[in-house]
């Protein structure tokens, strides 16, 4: 006897922005979470999921409730009014019933319906060889695991979508059987059938053939869930979605285990832009990257620079053949305006720049060099000398700002006339003393531990007066910082809220050992300003120290 509806299903399925044309389904939360290093808690899920419904997306897969107690106590928090959606509905993740029992005592279904999520994704064998070898099973009772699961859901007022594991493989094996799953699932009253492709070994035609076949055979409405394993998910999700498929299963920023899924926002960026499918609300799309970010370090994983459409690197131009170009029209090396997906162009400024990228990327800082051509011939020649010696500007804006705005006093000056400067670097001394290790008590035992102090003292000239100033710091850089911002904030008092929040050395090639150069970065901050300085020298104090330099000339000359 069929049970009548549950009337405590949740909240109603809200329609996507084609209507229910299309799904666009996101299952970072379950799927992504498998990633090896990434660990969320219930509050990380909640705030991800709040992300992901602000993007847009038409589903987010929750959880694994009654298997994971993570995940039920997610739904439960969720259903409770901790997680407010505005676009998405939110969808519980879970198995058929299993071999042998009946539905309505299946803890594991109990579980799905106590979530009460509005929507249920059952995972289920389509591949003959799982169905017997790994459920140990027969094809019959797998059919009916599914169809009973399936009626027994939507009996409750849930709305079921079908994951077939492994299809494409049991595909490939037999052509038959993955096709009798989605019958089974479809006239038991699943909305979708999605094919998986679970070890991600598929390559785009193979997945475009397979869907169009499907399509044919059947006519249901099919959805797609592809891994990374051949680095080809996007491309296998896109080509699913262009043979007829109508519901794309992915995960925020490609997260998975072993290579990974679907990357949402590769998918979505080219749903939007190159498919024309309007697959968020309108204006969510200038939000991919803000979204990516967040959901980055939610999962405690630093952001891909190198991510499509969300990358901070994606649109930066390092050949100055580009930057010629794009000085005519952005649009020539962009293969759209990077603002739509809530990016930006970049020029970067290297040993590759021509006067187009010194003149675009002085722009971007806000510095016009049109009028100027003898300073952009002083910076070209200068960076690409500096970047023979081993310096690096892609990194370090404030630096070559720093040297932009010193050649555009030059020039002001006038030949043989001394560049004004807000300060004149006189000398520097730092000491470093290490004291005697010192017996510690720990839980594990006793540790020994040696305090070193580092004390730094500058001579400068500014202002027309000669300043000294020692400080001490918790190694020679901190120390030099200290000292310098100290000689300097009486007459410049921007500099009291500076401060060192980044230090990167890197040993260059060419030389070996103690006695190579080295490239320093310095990231500081004033507020919520940062910017980036870079220093070169064979001495690691040195670099560090014309880093440092740098960074408080910029801070003086952006206050």
């Amino acid at each position: 006897m069929t049970s009548p509806p549950d009337v405590s299903a949740g909240r109603p399925v809200r329609p996507s922005p084609l209507g229910d044309t299309f799904h666009l389904y996101d299952t970072t939360l379950r799927d992504g979470a498998q990633r090896q290093g990434i660990s969320y808690s219930v509050a990380d899920k909640l705030a991800a999921a709040g992300l992901l419904d602000q993007l847009g997306v038409g589903f987010i897969e929750g959880g694994w409730p009654g298997a994971m107690p993570k995940d039920t106590e997610f739904f439960a928090r969720a259903a409770e009014g901790e997680l407010e959606l505005r676009s998405a509905a939110l969808v519980a993740f879970g198995a058929t019933r299993k071999a042998g029992v009946a539905v309505a005592d299946d803890p594991q279904v109990r579980a799905l319906l106590d979530s009460r999520a509005p929507v249920v994704t059952l995972v289920a064998k389509s591949d003959l060889r799982h169905v017997e070898r790994a459920l140990r099973t027969t094809p019959e009772e797998n059919l009916a695991m599914v169809a009973d699961t399936v009626a027994h859901l939507v009996a409750h007022g849930r709305r079921v979508f079908l994951d077939c594991e492994h299809f494409f493989d049991g595909y490939a094996f037999d052509a038959d059987y993955g096709v009798r799953v989605l019958d089974a699932a479809v006239r038991a009253g699943a909305d979708v059938g999605v094919l998986c492709d679970t070890n991600g070994g598929m390559l785009p035609f193979q997945i475009e053939t397979v869907v169009r076949e499907v399509l044919a055979r059947t006519g249901f409405r099919i959805g797609i869930h592809c891994q990374d394993d051949t680095g080809c998910a996007v491309a296998n999700t896109l080509a699913a979605v262009h043979a007829g498929a109508t519901h794309a299963q992915c995960t925020a920023n490609g997260y998975g285990e072993r290579a990974g899924n679907a990357d949402l926002f590769a998918v979505t960026g080219s749903l939007v832009t190159k498919l024309d499918l309007p697959v968020l609300p309108e204006g969510a799309l200038v939000e991919m990257m803000r979204i990516s970010h967040a959901l980055a370090e939610l999962a405690n994983i630093a952001p891909d620079d190198h991510q499509a459409y969300v990358g901070s690197s994606v649109f930066a131009h390092k050949a100055g053949l580009h930057a010629s170009a794009i000085k005519v029209g952005p649009e020539l090396y962009n293969h759209l305006d990077p603002g739509l997906v809530g990016n930006d162009m970049h020029i970067l400024v290297t040993e590759m720049a021509g006067r187009a990228s010194i003149e675009l990327k002085a722009a971007e800082l806000g510095i016009d060099l049109a009028t100027h051509p003898g300073v952009v011939t002083a910076v070209v020649q200068t960076v690409k000398e500096r970047e023979s010696q081993g310096w690096s500007y892609e990194a370090a804006d404030a630096s070559f700002a720093v040297l932009v705005q010193r050649e555009l006093a030059a020039a002001a000056a006038g030949d043989g006339v001394p560049v004004p400067s807000p300060f004149e670097i006189e000398s520097y001394r730092v000491i470093v003393d290490g004291e005697q290790p010192v017996a510690v008590a720990a839980d594990d035992g006793v540790v020994l531990r040696t305090d070193t102090r580092a004390e730094a003292t500058v001579r400068v000239r500014t202002a027309g007066r000669r300043v000294i100033a020692t400080a001490e710091g918790n190694g020679p850089v901190n120390a030099l910082d200290s000292a310098l911002r100290q000689a300097l904030s009486s007459q410049f008092p921007v500099l009291d809220d500076v401060g060192l929040v980044d230090y990167k050395v890197r040993i260059l090639g060419g030389n070996a050992g103690t006695e190579a150069v080295t490239r320093v970065l310095v990231t500081s901050q004033r507020g919520a300003a940062q910017w980036t300085t870079v220093g070169v020298h064979p001495n690691v104090i040195e670099a560090s120290w014309l880093a440092l330099v740098d960074s408080l000339r910029y801070a003086i000359g952006a206050s």
